[in-house]
């Protein structure tokens, strides 16, 4: 006889019973486990509870017991739970599904008429963080063909691959649901959105004043009379013109309104805008508390380096995605300097108007953190501009392959107070065109990373020979 055949078979046999909870032990493990654990705490704040034995509170109950326990303390449990188990303990029963969604604070929303229906505020209202500019697309009908550009993600007509023009919601539709979502009553802190109007602005305001970050795509100078209702603004990135996705209008005029608007920004965008000198020194004249400003693909007129001087409170400048820096910035004695600026990074810019990155050396000569990052056009006669920093403490070249050993060395060597560098995929920076004077420096800093190209030997044989690496106690220190 077998060994299965010995086995009783009965329904009422440990191995049948095994076999019956097999299946749904362990797919309910988890929420079955969970639900023990809340029970476990309802329990022990209840005074019957505590007659019974320790064995008998861990039991699956027959009655939720979660139900004595108030929403804060819930939520406090919840709130152990990874990342992960959200969607799974929210499935429980309708009570978790509305606490999981008190506890969502960021959203990006896909389906405008989500927002429009009221469901995304009372299904989630706390949110602080939301995100309308791809719901803000109107898609084409039975499209699957998916284009990203950066942060915005729309369908395309297959049929027609020669127009990619952004089909966007018309701005009344766009205003209706700003009012939705400033009438939801949500604690909003952060928001994007694009093609909105003054009107729009100016209703969400009204409800939503506590907010601190406001990103507008394709916006224009009239929509930034409405920022100024949003007197606890902090942060705010403007979009205007985005080649082959949408155009508008930023000029000196809307610089000069958001200016006199929002004098408490920390930090400020500038994205596709146009403007000249008059607009930005407006910006840096009324913010007097702006710490970080980045431009990208601009579109400004000449010479409005030269406003940049007055920014008193300026610590970091990003310049990014830029084919120009400033063709004429005129005379270089009337240009100023950025008293409180720290670090300065350009990123995929061409660099090669030597006049204009000339000038923007100048009014950034007492800058502290250097990061050029996959700019074309650096070669050694641009690079040596940058003998015009006099404070120099880190350098950090990426991806600047006309820039050679050479070129280095006659700028590094002018930076009496360099500590740390980092030079990456800079293929004419050879490791045999080191000279005496370079390496000697080297030894002087406290980090060194050293990969300019493939076959680079510099990094493993600095092992063991301290170079790059005295003064690292200092350094550990600060």
């Amino acid at each position: 006889m077998s060994f299965r055949e010995k086995m009783p078979t009965s329904p009422k046999s440990p191995l049948r019973r095994r076999r019956l909870s097999w299946s749904g032990s362990w797919l309910n493990h988890q929420t079955t486990s969970f639900k023990q654990v809340i029970s476990a705490v309802a329990q022990a704040q209840s005074p019957r509870s505590r007659s019974k034995s320790l064995s008998s509170d861990f039991d699956f109950p027959d009655v939720d017991r979660t139900l004595s326990l108030p929403d804060s303390l819930l939520l406090k449990i919840l709130a152990k739970l990874p990342e992960s188990q959200n969607d799974d303990f929210s499935l429980v029963c309708k009570r978790w599904l509305d606490l999981q969604g008190r506890r969502v604070r960021t959203m990006k929303v896909f389906d405008w008429d989500f927002l429009l229906s009221g469901k995304l505020i009372s299904r989630f209202p706390k949110l602080a963080n939301v995100d309308l500019s791809n719901a803000c697309v109107n898609p084409p009908r039975k499209s699957g063909v998916l284009l990203s550009h950066k942060s915005i993600s729309f369908h395309i007509s297959s049929s027609d691959s020669t127009n990619w023009q952004v089909n966007l919601l018309q701005s009344e539709m766009v205003d209706r649901g700003l009012r939705v979502l400033g009438r939801g009553g949500c604690d909003l802190l952060k928001l994007a959105v694009t093609n909105a109007t003054e009107l729009g602005l100016l209703s969400l305001a009204g409800d939503c004043s506590d907010l601190q970050e406001l990103e507008l795509q394709k916006c224009n100078d009239n929509l930034l009379r409405g920022i100024a209702a949003f007197e606890n603004l902090r942060a705010l990135r403007l979009v205007g013109t985005v080649d082959g996705l949408y155009s508008s209008s930023v000029s000196d005029i809307g610089l000069t309104i958001l200016a006199q608007g929002c004098k408490r920004l920390v930090k400020l965008e500038l994205s596709g805008c146009e403007g000249s000198f008059d607009g930005v020194k407006a910006i840096g004249q009324c913010c007097e508390v702006l710490e970080e400003v980045s431009i990208c693909d601009h579109r400004m007129d000449d010479g409005w380096i030269a406003a940049l001087s007055y920014f008193e409170s300026l610590k970091t400048l990003r310049i990014s995605s830029c084919g120009k820096i400033d063709t004429s910035p005129g005379p270089e004695k009337l240009l100023g300097s950025c008293p409180a600026l720290e670090s300065l990074q350009l990123k995929r810019c061409r660099l090669s108007d030597k006049e204009g990155l000339r000038a923007l050396f100048k009014v950034c000569d007492g800058v502290k953190k250097v990061i050029i990052q996959d700019c074309w056009g650096l070669d050694d006669d641009s690079f040596s501009l940058a003998k015009a920093f006099r404070r120099v403490r880190f350098l950090s070249l990426e991806r600047c392959s006309v820039l050679t050993t050479s070129g280095l060395e006659s700028v590094i060597l002018h930076w009496e107070e360099l500590e740390s560098m980092r030079v990456v995929s800079c293929k004419n920076i050879k490791d045999s065109e080191i000279s005496a004077a370079l390496s000697s420096l080297f030894s002087l800093l406290k980090e060194l990373q050293w990969r300019p190209d493939t076959r680079s030997h510099l990094s493993s044989s600095l092992e063991g020979t301290g170079i790059g690496k005295r003064g690292s106690k200092f350094f550990k220190r600060r």
